[in-house]
């Protein structure tokens, strides 16, 4: 391997300074340089032993030491002063002696439930200083960097939310910048995206249009709506995923909820227009009982937004 460049060299080192004032601006924002975290008696890895100690009824010593990677003796000494204060007990494992269990007494969940409430409220208090767009920032930051040191694979888990003030920008926004990057198409299906958004507020009808958003660790992840074209029937508009969480069902969930919500509202049929070069997008439409209808295979040109746009029509029976 050759020896990094003074170039590299360098920006590897302003990213040290960064991470290094980054922690040392956390702490003091957490409060971890205090003497007792939380205004309690205890350390910042004390109530990290008690929070581990309290999600199960006993736990076994060396899967304490794994999970919490601190010195055995350190550990042990913790322990010691536990037992000594009436907040954990230690015993030999029933199935092997060769085990040792520890469990929080009655006194150590008391002292759990404190810790556990403080810090959710001193959690709660941060957030609500921010404006919602900012907890969503910070969160998927949080998130993002949990990702990277542990290199877990993001979108372990998503949830579904109806669209708030913001999220609809978002949307014509992650649609241009999308299929830009992965199709070329040009901001003219941008403002294509754009229209659909203006028209979808300016005559909206809680009752039988809605709109949702994807959410992985905070962070928005996907968006689909549900738009009146006629009294009988609903259209399916603006479907999208992120391209880092494809795969683990978004597409599928967000159809699902604008199918189920066409159903409710009393639409006897949900349609959709698409492009035949979403092949995944059609996967998640089959999937999802949807038959293809029609193709129009256009003009270079015609759109304004891609050379090759061959639309498709898809429609769903919803009695």
């Amino acid at each position: 391997m050759s020896a990094p460049s003074q170039h590299t060299a360098a920006a590897l080192e302003a990213r040290v300074a960064e991470v290094s004032a980054f922690n040392r601006f956390y702490t003091n924002v957490v409060g971890l340089l205090r003497e007792g975290l939380m205004r309690t008696p205890y350390s910042l890895t004390e109530a990290r032993v008690i929070f581990e100690l309290a999600q199960r009824e006993a736990t076994e010593l060396a899967e304490l030491r794994r999970a919490l990677d601190v010195d055995a003796g350190y550990l042990s000494r913790i322990l010691k002063r536990f037992e000594d204060g009436g907040l954990a007990r230690r015993e030999r494992s029933s199935a092997d002696g060769r085990r040792q269990l520890v469990r929080l007494t009655a006194k150590g969940r008391r002292a759990f439930a404190m810790l556990d409430e403080r810090s959710a409220g001193e959690v709660r208090e941060l957030l609500h200083k921010r404006a919602e767009e900012e907890q969503r920032r910070l969160v998927g930051a949080m998130a993002a960097i949990r990702d990277v040191l542990t290199e877990r694979q993001p979108g372990e888990s998503f949830v579904l939310r109806p669209t708030h003030s913001g999220d609809l920008g978002w949307v014509v926004y992650r649609h241009g910048a999308v299929y830009a990057h992965e199709h070329g198409w040009t901001e003219a299906f941008e403002a294509l995206c754009g229209r659909v958004v203006v028209e979808y507020l300016e005559d909206h009808d809680p009752e039988r249009e809605a709109a949702w958003i994807a959410e992985v660790d905070g962070r928005r992840a996907g968006c689909v709506m549900c738009t009146r074209k006629n009294d009988e029937v609903a259209q399916l508009r603006l479907l999208l995923v992120e391209p880092e969480v494809r795969g683990i069902g978004i597409g599928s969930r967000l159809v699902e909820e604008c199918v189920r919500f066409a159903r409710r509202a009393g639409y006897e049929r949900i349609v959709l227009w698409t492009n035949a070069v979403l092949a995944d997008a059609r996967r998640i439409y089959e999937r999802a009982g949807f038959e293809f209808e029609r193709e129009n295979r256009y003009a270079p040109g015609e759109y304004g937004w891609g050379n090759d746009v061959v639309g498709q029509e898809w429609s769903l029976s919803l009695r």
